[in-house]
């Protein structure tokens, strides 16, 4: 486990697992799909985009998970206002973040159709304007997966209550790069959402 551990150009990733998952009526992150947990899988796309500058926010199941990640890279940064809902994560692992680092991935532990492939897209864009926000674009939606330069830092420590990044973009509609990503589309929220990625369960 790294702390404070930054990819050459200063970008980090923060992978968001810190929600109850009420809805789904167990930890979520556990769930494995094609033979890996979610939370395995979201840290290791991440990684393949920012190296070991990884971290990942946990909270409502965090003694439950934080074994399983005994030999990752991943910072694992715990959000004890997960209650608040998810820009108290936000706040927490952008509060973590290394003094060398430029720009921000977000991204949610239950998009389970992101692949790497989507996230080094994404990251492709924000390295043609490093200063603009580059978020993932599907049906109607503009949000997460998102890269924020750290010129957007300051409104993501801003957010309060169960309020996500997309409040950012929002805000900011002349700076951002959309990214096509239909996968960004599917959460995974109840047991119902995962035979839509796993029929054969």
């Amino acid at each position: 486990m790294t702390d404070g551990a930054d990819s050459g150009e200063g970008l980090h990733a923060i992978v968001l697992a810190a929600g109850a998952a009420t809805r789904f009526g167990s930890a979520k992150q556990l769930v494995r799909v094609a033979g890996r947990p979610l939370l395995h899988t979201a840290i290791a796309r991440a990684a393949e985009v920012a190296g070991a500058a990884v971290s990942v926010v946990l909270g409502a199941h965090a003694a439950e998970l934080t074994p399983l990640l005994t030999h990752s890279q991943a910072l694992i940064v715990i959000n004890r206002d997960w209650r608040e809902g998810l820009a108290s994560s936000i706040r927490a692992g952008v509060a973590r973040l290394p003094p060398t680092c430029n720009a921000v991935l977000l991204t949610l532990v239950d998009q389970a159709a992101v692949t790497a492939e989507d996230l080094k897209r994404l990251a492709g864009a924000w390295r043609r304007q490093p200063d603009y926000i580059a978020a993932a674009r599907y049906g109607m939606t503009t949000g997460v997966p998102a890269i924020f330069p750290r010129s957007a830092f300051g409104e993501l420590t801003a957010l309060r209550g169960d309020v996500g990044a997309r409040a950012v973009l929002q805000r900011n509609p002349d700076r951002v790069v959309r990214v096509p990503m239909a996968s960004a589309a599917l959460d995974i929220d109840t047991p119902e959402d995962l035979l839509k990625i796993d029929p054969k369960r």
